[in-house]
């Protein structure tokens, strides 16, 4: 058993994806922080740090793509996994996430099983 709880943050503008992500998530035993729009979600990444993120590239304000490429130029951000989960599902979106670096790249509807088994891929992976 792990000594502290890990965190998964999930920036996704649909409330009710967010909350079904959220649930998936605690019933995997995360702590769960839910952000709605890019924008105030950079902060937040840098002041808590997640385990984990489950991004969304369709935003209202900044592109999920556009956070995930900052993410991975700042050196405290990363080393942190991002699990996007987008409904842009053509080959060429999938690219484009991946090659923003992107840990895994799953389209919507995503089910249970396939979320928890992306996280444990790209949190356990030995």
């Amino acid at each position: 058993m792990m000594d502290s709880q890990r965190t998964v943050m999930i920036i996704e503008d649909e409330p009710d994806a967010a909350e079904m992500f959220a649930e998936m998530m605690r019933v995997s035993g995360f702590r769960v922080i839910k952000m709605f729009s890019s924008a105030p979600a950079i902060p937040m990444i840098l002041q808590e740090k997640p385990d984990i993120i489950i991004l969304d590239i369709m935003m209202p304000d900044i592109s999920g793509l556009d956070v995930l490429r900052y993410m991975r130029r700042e050196p405290d951000l990363q080393s942190i996994p991002v699990i996007v989960v987008s409904a842009k599902s053509m080959p060429g979106d999938i690219k484009v996430g991946i090659e923003a670096g992107a840990s895994v790249y799953l389209t919507k509807p995503v089910g249970f099983l396939d979320l928890k088994q992306a996280v444990e891929q790209v949190l356990y992976k030995s």
